[in-house]
């Protein structure tokens, strides 16, 4: 996959957790990195070290064909959860597969791993946390949906070795473009598959995130990834 390199803020200490942290359509690793540096600096999770992905340029169908970063094409604002590009889907879960595999490599254990985005970026971390067959410590999406909603047991084990990992979810209940229904439809669909989902909705939110919302992903960060030393 032909993409620069991901922006990483390193742990402060023995690097013993990582957080893979991928952006939406359009905007690249660096737009999230301001969330890591704010954690650097109330000294927040000096354990962990904090990667964000950068997408590659892609034609997008609904940016009439131009390039822009993605990781899979969009060809509907209509209905997000069907506009599927399985090939561009996959390859991206392949690539996140491979960064967790570059993580555990430098010894960090999977399950110190946790793996989420926003948007774009939060639809591809859920499909590839629940479909890796490594044991991750959490999985997250902000304002994102289930992709090959139809398939997707196809690409899920029943003996999943994330079926206990809880997964986080956020979203504003007046996004525009990512529906909040299309957010609560996906958790319903993962809690039917034995997952166990924390959704939370904040009052007033568009297609962004919310402090609140940051906030309560910290504390969710702060569960799954405790410090050891």
């Amino acid at each position: 996959m032909a993409t620069a390199a991901p922006l990483v803020v390193p742990a402060l200490k023995k690097h013993t957790a990582t957080v893979i942290w991928a952006h939406g359509l359009g905007d690249s690793g660096a737009g999230w990195m301001p969330i890591a540096e704010n954690f650097r600096r109330r000294g927040r999770f000096s354990e962990c070290a904090f990667v964000f992905p950068n997408a590659p340029n892609i034609p997008v169908t609904v940016n009439f064909g131009m390039e822009m970063p993605g990781w899979y094409d969009i060809t509907t604002f209509d209905d997000l959860a069907q506009a599927h590009d399985q090939p561009g889907i996959l390859k991206s879960r392949d690539y996140f597969n491979s960064l967790i595999k570059a993580e555990m490599d430098k010894g960090v254990p999977s399950s110190r791993i946790v793996l989420g985005g926003f948007s774009q970026g939060g639809a591809i971390s859920l499909f590839t946390g629940i479909s890796c067959p490594e044991k991750l410590a959490g999985i997250f999406g902000l304002s994102s949906y289930l992709l090959l909603q139809d398939k997707i047991k196809d690409y899920v084990k029943s003996e999943s070795p994330n079926k206990n990992t809880p997964i986080f979810m956020g979203h504003g209940d007046v996004d525009p473009m990512v529906k909040h229904e299309w957010g609560l439809d996906t958790s319903k669909i993962l809690r039917e598959m034995g997952w166990a989902v924390d959704f939370r909705t904040y009052k007033g939110l568009a297609h962004s995130a919310d402090p609140k919302e940051i906030d309560d992903l910290e504390k969710y960060l702060e569960e799954r990834l405790p410090t050891l030393s």
